[in-house]
């Protein structure tokens, strides 16, 4: 353990264009969490880190992305990208291997869709929704160590970022079971207080007041589910194999 106690105590880590807003919205609102002014301070994945710093270089970093006066509260980020990425998950276990992971999974099919209508609207994306997916290998390629913020592993990983099997794999090489909790996008739309109890539960914290409302906070105008051709044609040709390796670690979605 290091001489100094980290600041960050948990990570929303992922996965993107899973409701980790939303999360991060419900869990903010909790008067002993706080979390980056922004949301995602991306601290871990900057174009600057150093891997050889310790904790009080990378607190340096996140401090400026807090409000002051908060000495007392847990602290967390909420970057999806932080799941994503091996190099990454390394340097969170080096600054703090007792660090708590959040993890909101979505179904893999349905997450891709929203990242693929994030990236329309962005105007990073001009390639129909099926040529995207069948293009993602040879444009990934020769990116999969890059982490710029404008780079093809951000803006084109439709399928790669709903490989939830890999990259439980890794974050499992580097955490203990116990320090990780798997959350549901479907789970936090139905039950979005039960959800949020068991998050605050698993950092040792008591729930918000039962009462408590919680507003939408899910966007997006693009179709929210596929239909069932589509649906049918994606998992043939695209995740079969990812959605079994999924089910194999007790991850089942709706067909």
């Amino acid at each position: 353990m290091p001489a100094t106690e980290p600041l960050l105590q948990f990570v929303i880590g992922g996965a993107q264009k899973a409701g980790t807003s939303a999360l991060a919205h419900y869990l903010g609102a909790h008067p002993r969490i706080r979390l980056p002014i922004a949301k995602e301070a991306h601290v871990f994945d900057m174009a600057d880190f150093d891997d050889r710093w310790g904790v009080p270089e990378v607190d340096r970093r996140y401090r400026s992305a807090f409000e002051p006066g908060d000495g007392d509260c847990v602290h967390g980020d909420a970057t999806p990208f932080y799941m994503f990425h091996p190099k990454v998950v390394a340097r969170i276990a080096a600054y703090h291997p007792a660090i708590r992971w959040i993890l909101l999974l979505r179904d893999p099919i349905e997450r891709a869709v929203s990242h693929y209508h994030m990236e329309r609207a962005r105007g990073t994306e001009s390639l129909p929704f099926w040529l995207a997916l069948a293009m993602e290998s040879r444009r990934l390629r020769a990116h999969r160590d890059d982490l710029a913020r404008g780079s093809a592993l951000r803006r084109h990983s439709y399928r790669a970022r709903g490989n939830y099997a890999g990259q439980l794999a890794v974050l499992h090489r580097h955490f203990p079971q116990e320090q990780i909790l798997l959350l549901r996008t479907d789970e936090l739309e139905r039950d979005p207080s039960g959800t949020v109890a068991r998050a605050c539960a698993f950092l040792g914290l008591a729930p918000p007041p039962a009462a408590r409302a919680y507003d939408r906070v899910f966007a997006g105008d693009y179709p929210r589910h596929l239909s069932d051709g589509w649906r049918r044609r994606l998992l043939r040709y695209w995740w079969r194999r990812e959605l079994a390796a999924q089910e194999r670690i007790g991850l089942r979605w709706r067909r």
